[in-house]
């Protein structure tokens, strides 16, 4: 899925463009309204993910998604914002938004909607992720499955195996598991880490999750 996001706020900028491709997006960032344009030019885009307020004016986003819109540009646009009232939602959708997520935000939320606009215009951003073991990861519904049958896990059991999932055959270090899926908590001890691991291999599987000596935990990749 092919994605641009029109942000001029550096430092959020880089952490959302960080977080989605981890998700392994392909990106392309607009700074500000003539990068925006130029690259829209340029590229066929999945979808766009635009900041109302860019430049001087508090509504660039929504002039550029009307411009868009006149000229033919219809990749779904998700109004990324931290203007959260209803007047502007509705102005948002009434420029030619498919959608609207105020900030702060959560990335699982934010890759759910990008894949529910791309999946309804007709892209193929495909909700389901494979796992070892036949189980599948459903990003869209938080669900994991196997044979038609639902495991039950708990929220942070499902975040950690869609962690994995997300980039199949990455090692991923403690530290940089806690960073996910407790971030900002200085608390968290590295121990924690093997406990959720535990939990989930009781659920899906000794096999699914490999320790990965001296560095960590990966899922290896699905079989055709």
């Amino acid at each position: 899925m092919h994605v641009l996001l029109v942000e001029d706020d550096p430092r959020l900028s880089r952490v959302v463009l960080e977080g989605l491709r981890e998700d392994q997006l392909s990106l392309e960032h607009a700074p500000d309204l003539e990068t925006a344009r130029s690259l829209a030019s340029l590229y066929p885009f999945d979808a766009v993910t635009l900041d109302v307020m860019l430049g001087e004016s508090e509504n660039d986003g929504f002039l550029l998604a009307k411009e868009w819109r006149s000229s033919g540009f219809n990749a779904p646009i998700l109004f990324l914002t931290a203007r959260g009232d209803i007047e502007s939602k509705v102005a948002g959708l009434q420029a030619g938004g498919d959608d609207y997520l105020t900030k702060p935000f959560d990335f699982r939320e934010l890759r759910a909607r990008l894949q529910a606009l791309v999946r309804r215009s007709g892209g193929h951003a495909d909700p389901l992720l494979k796992l070892p073991g036949g189980f599948t990861v459903d990003v869209t519904s938080h669900e994991v499955m196997r044979g038609g049958l639902r495991v039950a896990l708990t929220p942070r059991e499902y975040a950690l195996l869609e962690c994995f999932a997300l980039s199949p055959g990455r090692t991923f270090s403690r530290q940089g598991l806690i960073d996910r899926l407790w971030p900002g908590d200085k608390l968290v001890e590295a121990k924690i880490v093997d406990v959720y691991v535990g939990s989930v291999r009781r659920k899906l599987g000794e096999a699914v999750i490999e320790t990965v000596r001296g560095a960590g935990y990966r899922v290896g990749k699905p079989e055709d």
